[in-house]
Formats: C-alpha cells, sequence, structure tokens
C-alpha cells in the first residue's frame, strides 16, 4: 500500500480473490499479520477472503505484498486490492465469522494429496491420528468433493455431520496450528470411518477362503508386512475407532491378496481395485466390468515402486508426486510384474501414486501395486453415493470398502502424458478441477458452454474466468447425461454464476445441444467442434490469435453438414476460415465404420488404387467374404457419409498394419499404431497437398505408400512410424502455405489426434525447424474434453464484438 511515512500508523482494507478458501490462507494471513505485529482481522465471504489490517505504514506494505508472494500451495491468488480506511486503535488480529448473503465470487479449490506433514502423524505410533485414513489439514485433503455450498465454513461441507472432538476442536480454533480452520479436521475419535461390506452392500465381507481367483503361479503376492504403519498400536487405541479402522484395511488386504476385486471408496467416487500381478484377478474385473481390453490404472505405493513398472524420468516423477496426483502415461518396463491383462499389448501404463491417508495404508498392507480403475460400467459416470455404488457395481465387486463421509461432486481422476518435460492432459478432473483458467477475452455476460459429446465436460466462465468441470463421460446414456444436468447445477449454485449466453455444438444429435437449446431465458450460439478445439488451444495459451490452426481429431459436424476432422484453420476466437482439410472419403456403415476400422482401410484403399486395390494385402484376405460388398457401399455412398477425419485416417492405416480390424473402445486402433511405431525410424511418405487455399491432403497417397511399403515385406513398426513422419510433414507444408498466403507465424495443435504424443512430438519439430511458434495444450485436453472451454472463449468473443 501506498502512501504514508514509513513509521506512520495506517489501516488497510484488503480484498483477496482467487482460489483462497479451504486452502489455508487465513491462518497464513493470520500468522503473517501476528509475525509483523500487525492488528485487524481476517475472513472468508462469498467473494473471497477479506482483511484489515493495522500498522506501522512500511510494515502493512509488507504485509500486502507477501499476500501474494508467500501464498500457502494451494492457493491462487488472482487479485489483491488495497484501500485506505481509518485506523481504529484497536489492538491484537482476529479471525472473524463469515458474513451470509452477498454475490458469490469466492473460488473452490481441488482436491489434494495428503501432504508430507500428515503422512508422518499418521505413521508416528506416539500421535492421535497414527493409521488414520482420514487425516487431513488445511495443505491437503479433500476439497471440491466435499463442498456443498460456499463460503468454505464446515457447515457448508459434506462433514457438516461429524462434530468435532475436543482436541480437534481446539486444533480448529488455535490460529498456530497447521488445522486452524480446516474444515475437514477429524481425527479417530470424531470423524469418519471406515466399513467393509459384502457384495450385497450388507456386513460382514466374504472371508478370504474360497474366493474365485486365488493366489496361484501368476498370482503370489508377497505377505503383507506385519509392521506397516498404520495397524493397530499396542497399548494404544481409541474405542471403536482407530483398531477397527485398521481391522477393516487388514481385512480389505486380504481380500485383496486372496484375488478379490474390491470396490473401494475414494475421494471424487469408488473404484475398483485388485492386485495388478493376480491375473485371475484382473481378468475377472474385466469380465465383470465389461471392458475387454482398455488398459487399467495402476497404483504404486511410491515413486520407487512406480519406477519397478515404468521408466519415470524427472519430469514424470514430478507430475506423480504433485499435489494433483494424476494418472501418467509412462513407458512399461520389459519385465514389469504385471497380470497380462492389465493393460494387454500396450507398452504404456497409467500409473498413479496414493493420494489419500486410505490409499497409503491400503497399499501398505497389500504390498504391491493394485490395478485402480474407475467404479463404473461402460460409459456410465463413476459412482459416487454408497447405495449407488452398491446397486451399480454389486455384481463386479467381491466387498466394499466404504466410509461415511459423503461425496458431494464426483471426480475421476486426471489423465496425463509427459511432452517436453511438461503435462499434456488427456483427462482434466480431481486435482484439477474446478481451478479457474483464464479467458484471452473477458466475457461480457456469464456464459455456460456445454461442451461435446464424448469425453464430456461443461465449462461455466464469468468475466476473465472459465471453469471447467471436472470429466463427466460420454454423454451416450441417461445416467451419464443425468450426471452432467447435476454438474452444471452445483457449479452454478457454488459459484453463484446464472448464464445468459449458452455455447453449444452444431451438431443436432449431440444431448448437450439438446440440453443447450431446451434452456429457456439464455441467448444461444452454435460454435463448430474444430473451431472450438483450436480456440481451446488458444486459451490454454492465453491468445486470441489469429492463428493456423490445425484440428485433427475423429469427427465433428462440419459448417456444411459434413463429417470433418482434418482441418486446417486460419482462425481467432470469434470466427474462422476453413482453409484446408484432408481429402473427404466415404466412411462404409457410417457409425460401423467407427467400429470397424478395416472398413476405412477399404475406403481408403480403394480411393488409393482407384477401384484396383492388390488382393495380396492381409487386410484384403482377413475380411474377403465382406470386402467387396463394404466397397461397393462406399462407392454408392449410401450409408457412407464423407468424411475428412485423421482419426478414421489413423484407423485405416492401423488396419492396414494388422494393428485392429475391429476395436472395442474410442480410438484402440488409432493408438496402437502409435504404440506399433518404431521411434527410431526417420524416413516418412511423401503427400503433395492440392489446390491452393483451401487446398486438400490426399491421404491416399500416405496410404497407397504403406500398402506398398508393407507388400515389399516392410516391418509393420517401420510402416507405422513413416505413417506419421509423413502426416506430420504435410501438417508443415499446408502451415507453410498458409504463411505465404495469410502472413500467419503461429500454429495451434488440437483435437484428439494430437493426444499422441509421436505425432505430436514430430509435427512440432517440423514447425519449429520452419520457424513457427506452435501452441499446444498445457492445461486442458486437447481432445473433446478442452471442447468446452473452447465454446466459452468463442462465446465471450463473439458477445464482445456484438
Amino acid at each position: 500500500m501506498d502512501g504514508g511515512r514509513a513509521g506512520e500508523r495506517v489501516r488497510a482494507a484488503i480484498r483477496v480473490e482467487g482460489t483462497v478458501q479451504g486452502v489455508g490462507f487465513r491462518p497464513f494471513v493470520y500468522g503473517l499479520a501476528t509475525r509483523l505485529g500487525l492488528d485487524g482481522l481476517v475472513g472468508n465471504d462469498e467473494r473471497g477472503v477479506f482483511i484489515e489490517v493495522e500498522g506501522a505504514s512500511a510494515l502493512v506494505g509488507e504485509f500486502t505484498a507477501a499476500l501474494r508472494d508467500g501464498a500457502p500451495p494451494l492457493a491462487a491468488v488472482e487479485r489483491v486490492a488495497a484501500v485506505p480506511v481509518p485506523v481504529t486503535g484497536r489492538s491484537g488480529f482476529a479471525v472473524v465469522p463469515s458474513p451470509p448473503g452477498g454475490r458469490r465470487r469466492a473460488l473452490v479449490a481441488p482436491d489434494a494429496a495428503t501432504c508430507a506433514d500428515c503422512l508422518r502423524e499418521m505413521d508416528d505410533p506416539a500421535d492421535r491420528r497414527y493409521g488414520y485414513p482420514f487425516v487431513n489439514c488445511t495443505n491437503c485433503g479433500p476439497r471440491f468433493t466435499i463442498v456443498t455450498d460456499l463460503p468454505y465454513d464446515r457447515p457448508n461441507t459434506t462433514m457438516a455431520g461429524f462434530a468435532m472432538c475436543g482436541d480437534c476442536e481446539r486444533e480448529y480454533r488455535d490460529p498456530a496450528d497447521r488445522r486452524f480452520h480446516a474444515q475437514p479436521v477429524c481425527c479417530p475419535a470424531c470423524g469418519p470411518r471406515l466399513r467393509l461390506l459384502g457384495p450385497d452392500g450388507r456386513e460382514p465381507a466374504p472371508p478370504p477362503a474360497g474366493l474365485p481367483g486365488p493366489p496361484g503361479r501368476d498370482c503370489s503376492p508377497p505377505p503383507p508386512s506385519t509392521t506397516a504403519p498404520g495397524g493397530a498400536v499396542p497399548g494404544r487405541s481409541f474405542p471403536g475407532r482407530a483398531t477397527s479402522d485398521g481391522a477393516v484395511l487388514d481385512a480389505a488386504a486380504a481380500l485383496l491378496r486372496a484375488g478379490a476385486v474390491v470396490a473401494v471408496k475414494g475421494l471424487g467416487g469408488y473404484h475398483l481395485a485388485a492386485v495388478a500381478a493376480c491375473g485371475p484377478a484382473v481378468a475377472a474385473l474385466r469380465a465383470r466390468k465389461r471392458r475387454e481390453d482398455k488398459p487399467f490404472a495402476v497404483m504404486a505405493a511410491d515413486p520407487e515402486a512406480a519406477r519397478r513398472l515404468c521408466e519415470v524420468d524427472e519430469a514424470a516423477e514430478r507430475l506423480l508426486t504433485g499435489a494433483a496426483r494424476p494418472i501418467v502415461l509412462l513407458r512399461r518396463r520389459p519385465g514389469a510384474r504385471l497380470a497380462p491383462r492389465v493393460a494387454p499389448g500396450d507398452r504404456w501404463l497409467g500409473v498413479m501414486l496414493p493420494y489419500t491417508p486410505l490409499h497409503h495404508l491400503l497399499l501398505r498392507r497389500v504390498g504391491e501395486p493394485i490395478v485402480l480403475t474407475s467404479g463404473n460400467l461402460g460409459d456410465e459416470p463413476i459412482a459416487r453415493d454408497d447405495g449407488e455404488a452398491v446397486a451399480r457395481l454389486g455384481g463386479v465387486a467381491d466387498a466394499f470398502l466404504a466410509h461415511d463421509r459423503p461425496i458431494r461432486a464426483r471426480a475421476d481422476d486426471s489423465v496425463v502424458r509427459v511432452l517436453r518435460g511438461g503435462p499434456l492432459p488427456i483427462r482434466r478432473s480431481r486435482g484439477y478441477a474446478p481451478r479457474p483458467l483464464p479467458l484471452p477475452r473477458p466475457a461480457p455476460r456469464p456464459v455456460l458452454a456445454c461442451g461435446a459429446e464424448l469425453k464430456h465436460t461443461f465449462c461455466l466462465a464469468r468475466g476473465g474466468q472459465a471453469f471447467v468441470s471436472p470429466h463427466v463421460g460420454d454423454l451416450e446414456n441417461h445416467e451419464t447425461f443425468r450426471s452432467f444436468t447435476e454438474g452444471v447445477a452445483h457449479l452454478r449454485r457454488l459459484l453463484g454464476i446464472t448464464p445468459r449466453l449458452v455455447a453449444h455444438d452444431l451438431h443436432p444429435e449431440y444431448l448437450s445441444t439438446k440440453y443447450a437449446l431446451a434452456l429457456e431465458g439464455v441467448d444461444r450460439t452454435g460454435v463448430q467442434h474444430h473451431h472450438a478445439h483450436v480456440a481451446s488451444c488458444l486459451a490454454d495459451n492465453g491468445v486470441a490469435g489469429p492463428v493456423i490452426g490445425v484440428a485433427f481429431d475423429g469427427l465433428g459436424y462440419g459448417a456444411d453438414g459434413t463429417l470433418w476432422g482434418g482441418e486446417f484453420l486460419v482462425a481467432g476466437l470469434a470466427g474462422f476460415e476453413r482453409a484446408g482439410h484432408l481429402a473427404a472419403v466415404p466412411m462404409p456403415g457410417g457409425a460401423a465404420a467407427v467400429r470397424q476400422p478395416w472398413r476405412m482401410a477399404a475406403a481408403h484403399l480403394d480411393a488409393a488404387y482407384a477401384g484396383d486395390v492388390p488382393g495380396d494385402l492381409a487386410v484384403v484376405r482377413r475380411n474377403t467374404g465382406r470386402w467387396e460388398a463394404v466397397v461397393a457401399l462406399a462407392r454408392r455412398g449410401v450409408n457412407a457419409p464423407l468424411t475428412s477425419s485423421a482419426g478414421r485416417l489413423f484407423d485405416a492405416v492401423a488396419a492396414l498394419a494388422g494393428v485392429r480390424d475391429v476395436i472395442t473402445y474410442e480410438g484402440q486402433a488409432a493408438a496402437g499404431l502409435e504404440r506399433l511405431a518404431d521411434e527410431d525410424e526417420m524416413d516418412g511418405y511423401g503427400c503433395r497437398l492440392a489446390g491452393g487455399v483451401p487446398f486438400t491432403v490426399p491421404g491416399a497417397e500416405l496410404v497407397r505408400a504403406a500398402a506398398e511399403d508393407l507388400r515389399a515385406g516392410a516391418a509393420p513398426g517401420t510402416v507405422a512410424a513413416r505413417f506419421h513422419n509423413g502426416l506430420a510433414a504435410a501438417v508443415a507444408a499446408g502451415c507453410e502455405r498458409l504463411r505465404e498466403a495469410r502472413g500467419l507465424g503461429t500454429v495451434a495443435l488440437s483435437g484428439g489426434v494430437f493426444q499422441n504424443v509421436l505425432l505430436l512430438e514430430r509435427t512440432v519439430a517440423l514447425l519449429e525447424e520452419r520457424g513457427f511458434a506452435v501452441l499446444t495444450h498445457r492445461r486442458v485436453p486437447p481432445g473433446d474434453g478442452g471442447i468446452s472451454l473452447g465454446q466459452a472463449a468463442v462465446a465471450a468473443a463473439r458477445d464482445r464484438l456484438g
């Protein structure tokens, strides 16, 4: 604060906005003020944190500067505003209650992994929280998933039903304590407790003996440690609590070691767990969950255990051990002790570390890594409520490791890859959402962006801030759609946002579009799918454009009513020009061509060879009995919509190279082609652009080159790599043409195809060699999980222009 002599006594009213509730900000302010000998007060309200501070002018200035520079690790300070007010002369510094009412502008913090201080207490036999599965403090623990309303005070969380004991109350009231105003504070005497239930949701759970899939040659976990921290404490117990929680964990671990599938209640919902090295247990989990091939994520106890499974470099370890604790996709080590069905045929593995005390304690008892996959079936949302979990997962889990702290908001695990030493988000959810993201252009009116269909998120925007929801799932069933609508209502209430402008995809059959069109009392704006992808990348990087936007994905509804997916756009936030695209080919059978990549191979090969496809290609021989009928379908254009999709081009080459003819989950063939590629191969197939601007990229040339290579005996891994390199070169060539025509030197790469790190890295390298500035995703996924942010950014920019 400026003004006044250094020793002159002044008083300032300070407003701090951002993510400053539930992150230890008031205790930090109290400690800072008392350390500097300042008087005043601090409190939470609907906008954030309010402070009045009084003392020597220089010390008040030092205090104000430290609010941003020295904030707690989980805080995100966005604005500090100070104004002088009359000096009162009152001594002392106090934390005051939150006032009711007012327009809400406070932000909700994401959930955070258990901090080192809490783990030390949990492992200390002399500590009253020894072995307690719900230890937390102002620096860690549940946040977004337990908040029911704002301001962030205990009555507005799902901890409201747990009355603090005397010891916890003293910590909560003591400004010098790490748990000062930590809303989820609890201990074995007063907090949540564990229960182990049978598959019908009733106690007790079945004994380990006689479970299907007992340990055998391929499932021989080591015995649990008898000295693992967190068990019963000899000579020291807390009646009915600590010892019983330890016994529940012992029993759950015994079930897992015996080959059981256990549903575990986490922060944002239930997971399904099995010992990762136990073949029968993993196979049983796959069969019951009806998840034939999609890889499972694995939880390892610590970084050292993760290194025994995968290659973990410094960047990966930073992500694994950060407060968000996402699943990190890592290269699997040869010979890693895992059941074959954990990630069938995949040289990458999704690994995460424990992020709650319960997970730490369970992993120690089991003694080795466990599969930990979302507690759902198919594309349903993750199960949240106990009754819901039993109803939906009772046929999957042999037991339920439950607890009595309710979950208010679903939040599935986040997933990231490592790109050039930083994160490339694949799924943004627990640990990240709903932390706000800045908009390149502020929204004049509040915005709701309804997202796409697959990998769905929604976004609320106000002023310069965008709040992207946690991952919802695929909006293809009633349960997921209901989770979406409930999530919108909850986040609207928490943030105090009433949308006046609603953004939606152009596809008329998306449930998110139908939801937007059914809303009353709002203005609406349709945003083309690939424009939203590029705008998402712009917003992710704080850029308004215009840029050359390359949006490669599976499918999106084009402005001309056809199916786009391999697009070169000249785009800013408010509008775009389609300046190039992959040459369109038919999708024989429509949606069937997505599920059966060999159909796309048939369409692309028919185009590449002008109807005279060599019969010696393996993909032709494998599908001889149905090949001609599918080709005829493509040629007639009956139930064979045209698409420029890069994802479908990947499918075609994947089938050609023998990766997959039929898939069991979205993107499987394309992901398999990336895994197959020989990363040492640097040659690429040529592909000449057709036309000026707009131009087309003839994917048929890449397909024919791949086919001829295979006919000549090239290894499939070589072919896969040369295809990647050739497509990257075609992107660079298209961008060079647009730079010459439009004078733009920045490229934004977006769309689900650019979750392929091999393609992304080689494309970025070629573009940078040619002098382009390249924007990639860092905070939201390049796939459809980032679409809602792009829609919000477009809506805000258009509203500004209007």
